[in-house]
């Protein structure tokens, strides 16, 4: 190879293998192919969560690196904790213990692969290192003895294969204060005294204790370091109560049709937290775009402007689920509380919930009765109607004609399951209200009127159904029931005041109703919970601002929409109308006429005749005329 291919650069390193392998494989090789698969997949996993990547994994090894050495650690901590779970559930003489060694070292890079003293050093780490245990180098202790609350046990200055200078070395113990690095003097004088039969039942015992209260602590590494947010760069101003962003749940199956399971974990945590009206929490729609990106808790807090940040993964297996979840307060830079959930599918609903009141615990939010009555609000306790839910939820989202269908048969199939689930029931509802919305229903009246079926079974089966409320004050409007639509749409924010669409369908209601100001009020509101909101807050907002004559105001959202419809995330059609009134309000006829043309030229036979019908929601008939008088004005015919 060219000396010139070569890059160096200091990295982390992780070195691991199997005690033992040429045992298991002479007594058994295709039950130690079938479990090492396993173990190297679930290593691989947890290497990509600490943001390490796998640079080889040849025969029994496998050989990681990591930007950050406190990552490195943490990683083979939980690798170990891992392994010693699935190794429980194995009879002793097929257990697979594996050793690893962790270097902080120079390497040369060539393409993917790594070489060098760095990597060498890892190795050697890994050979001092006992049957399920972690040898750290000198380098990684320095970087590490005051960043993570391990305890470590010097085995002094090692001379080792091919390095010139003995290399200091430390085996990892544990946490501080717990048992770990007495049990691990206990054994050894235990050992010496085994010989003497009075003590053989006392050596078996502390060994049998110490080595669960070890792996109790072991099994609980450090989470990785975090970079303080800083207030001054957050994009938003601090609220006032406790603030909170919950990101996407990694989905640690390996089956990506798991992921709507995972994000449907993710969606109804965020819902049990949003219905808490003393906590601030960022919806949906912002926090689903890091999904699948790397990125560091302190570019979330300071991107939403959010002192707290929830993140975890998630393992579905047949009838089980793992989860693992950390709250950290971005500010300080620390984490609060981290926990790990194994349970029964059938228990799901209860440790969402058991997630929902320790993060209110840890945060301090004092509540009065009443004000959290359940965080699956309308759900269900049938695991397969509430799959078929968020499966529908998320195809009904992507806001495409297609999708929309679909995503009703799914909630169909849920009701099917469980006729008394609240929340399928208002899915069908708002699916019926879409494709009048947009304009995909062969008949409007039939459409509502099966939206108000879906809306009316949905509240009768539970009256805290968020969505359910906000259906039947959208369908209000179009039966010209006023007052009870901004009733049920109030309604619906007070039990999520969190929720985004909830905020966006009462603002639009406020519109129609001819509170214009309330509108403007709950959108700007709507827009903070969810900053990387939908193109229909702007939209709404242009809307609401020119119906109250703030000109100005209404063309700076029109033009946000220019940059949806680049996007393809909003009509040019409708992007193009609200440009022509905010120009007609401002008296800026030309500009107002030449997006009336390009109007046109999407759809050349629209009228103020067809405009009329679409708007006639309107409570007084009066405002509908005042927005059609701007479109006659910008030259619509």
């Amino acid at each position: 190879m060219a000396a010139e291919t070569f890059k160096r650069r200091l990295t982390a390193i992780l070195s691991a293998d199997v005690e033992g392998y040429s045992r298991l494989m002479r007594e058994d090789e295709e039950a130690t192919v079938r479990t090492i698969t396993a173990y190297r997949t679930a290593m691989t996993r947890l290497i990509q969560q600490y943001r390490g990547r796998v640079v080889d994994s040849p025969g029994d090894n496998i050989l990681a690196e990591f930007t950050s050495v406190v990552d490195a650690v943490n990683c083979g901590v939980e690798i170990q904790r891992e392994l010693a779970e699935r190794n429980a559930e194995l009879p002793e003489n097929r257990r697979m213990l594996f050793r690893i060694g962790i270097n902080l070292g120079d390497v040369l890079e060539e393409g993917q692969r790594i070489y060098g003293d760095g990597v060498n050093i890892a190795a050697r780490m890994e050979s001092l290192a006992g049957a399920g245990e972690i040898c750290l180098s000198g380098t990684v202790y320095d970087a590490i003895e005051n960043k993570i609350g391990l305890e470590y046990e010097y085995l002094g200055a090692q001379e080792v294969k091919n390095i010139d200078k003995p290399v200091r070395a430390y085996r990892v113990l544990s946490f501080p204060g717990a048992a770990a690095h007495r049990v691990v003097k206990a054994k050894s004088a235990l050992t010496a005294k085994c010989r003497k039969v009075g003590l053989a039942l006392a050596a078996v015992l502390v060994i049998a204790v110490g080595s669960v209260l070890t792996w109790h602590f072991y099994l609980r590494p450090a989470p990785p370091s975090v970079e303080p947010a800083r207030v001054e760069k957050m994009a938003f101003p601090l609220p006032e109560k406790p603030s909170i962003a919950v990101l996407p749940f990694a989905n640690m199956s390996g089956n990506p049709e798991q992921e709507y399971f995972c994000d449907g974990i993710t969606d109804q945590i965020i819902t049990s937290l949003s219905m808490i009206p003393r906590l601030f929490v960022i919806a949906r729609n912002s926090t689903f775009v890091y999904k699948g990106k790397a990125v560091t808790i302190q570019k979330v807090a300071e991107d939403l402007g959010v002192r707290y940040v929830l993140e975890g993964s998630v393992q579905k297996s047949e009838d089980r689920v793992r989860l693992l979840v950390q709250l950290i307060d971005a500010i300080k830079g620390v984490h609060l509380w981290s926990e790990r959930y194994d349970r029964d599918l059938k228990d799901l609903f209860a440790f969402q919930d058991e997630i929902a009141i320790k993060i209110m615990t840890a945060l301090q939010v004092k509540l009065t009765d009443g004000e959290y009555a359940s965080g699956i609000a309308g759900s269900t306790s049938n695991l397969k109607a509430l799959e078929c839910f968020w499966r529908g939820e998320e195809l009904f989202f992507h806001w495409v004609k297609e999708d929309n269908i679909a995503a009703r048969q799914w909630a169909e199939k849920a009701v099917e399951l469980d006729q008394k689930f609240a929340g399928a029931w208002a899915l069908m509802g708002w699916t019926y209200g879409f494709e009048v919305l947009l304009g995909w229903s062969k008949s409007p009246p039939h459409s509502i009127e099966k939206a108000f079926e879906c809306a009316q079974k949905a509240i009768g089966q539970s009256d805290s159904c968020a969505k359910a409320h906000a259906l039947m004050g959208f369908i209000n409007l179009f039966r010209r029931k006023y007052d009870e639509s901004i009733e049920e749409g109030e309604k619906a924010v007070k039990l999520n005041p969190n929720d985004p669409h909830m905020l966006l369908i009462l603002a639009g209601i406020m519109q129609f109703n001819g509170k214009f100001d309330e509108s403007i009020a709950l959108l700007k509101h709507g827009m903070r919970v969810c900053p990387y909101y939908s193109a229909q807050f702007p939209a709404m907002l242009s809307s609401s601002n020119f119906m109250a004559g703030r000109y100005e105001e209404s063309l700076a959202a029109s033009e946000q929409l220019l940059v949806r419809v680049h996007k393809g995330e909003f009509s040019p059609f409708l992007a193009h109308m609200c440009l022509a009134k905010s120009y007609a309000g401002l008296g800026q006829h030309d500009k107002a006429q030449a997006h009336v043309d390009e109007m046109l030229k999407i759809n050349p036979n629209y009228s103020l005749a067809d405009e009329r019908k679409r708007v006639n929601l309107y409570k007084d008939p009066a405002h509908m005329e005042q927005h059609v008088d701007a479109l006659r004005k910008a030259g619509l015919k």
